[in-house]
């Protein structure tokens, strides 16, 4: 199978996927895909009563993906949206959608699309399994239900929302049982995945690790 030039990053979340392949973006001028956040979008534009046969249209005409250095902005039809779809009720909404077959189906061709040939980064939970099975180099990132959910309480609180420790790591708890047990797109290791357990580790030692991985794959 021929390689095409793609880093995937999987794991459960708050385990430090996306500030990774923000890194990596801006280091080596990759593309970013945060798969996340489709299904965030989808969980919102449900919300909004689309149907689903509408909201792979709506996200390919009306949605606009705004990358800086810093963040990823969501805008829909000239709206900022990312706080919303950073909401822990949005969040808890995507995980039950992204165990559905019909979901993961209608944003397949959307995430593949951002692609172009050049570099990307695409972090989520079947990039390397499923997504892109051929990437150069696939990263399964993951670390103890306590640190993540010590994250996620962080993120919350710089984004003023109210959150509840016990309640975010049984939140956790049940995220992960569901993304590991489903039938499809299970949230499991690619054969031929890195694994790293950053618990233990900051972001920029968990970007050495990964930089000198990029190394020997693109360089």
């Amino acid at each position: 199978m021929k390689k095409i030039n793609v880093i995937t990053i999987d794991g459960p979340s708050a385990s430090g996927k996306g500030a990774l392949a923000r890194k990596i973006s801006n280091s080596f001028g990759f593309n970013i895909l945060d798969s996340g956040v489709l299904y965030r979008l989808y969980a919102y534009l449900t919300n909004m009563h689309f149907s689903k046969d509408e909201i792979a249209d709506q996200i390919e005409r009306n949605v606009e993906f705004k990358n800086s250095k810093e963040k990823l902005s969501i805008i829909f039809k000239d709206k900022d949206i990312t706080v919303e779809l950073r909401s822990e009720e949005v969040a808890k909404l995507a995980s039950e959608y992204s165990s559905k077959k019909e979901v993961r189906g209608a944003l397949l061709d959307i995430q593949r699309s951002f692609y172009d040939g050049g570099g990307l980064v695409a972090d989520g939970r079947d990039m390397g399994t499923v997504v892109f099975n051929d990437a150069k180099l696939k990263i399964f990132l993951t670390a103890s239900t306590e640190v993540r959910a010590k994250r996620r309480f962080i993120e919350l609180q710089n984004l003023d929302q109210e959150v509840n420790m016990p309640a975010l790591i049984a939140d956790i708890e049940k995220r992960d049982m569901r993304d590991s047990s489903r039938d499809l797109s299970p949230l499991i290791p690619a054969g031929d995945a890195h694994v790293i357990d950053s618990s233990d580790l900051t972001l920029d030692e968990v970007f050495s690790i990964t930089k000198n991985l990029i190394k020997k794959e693109f360089i």
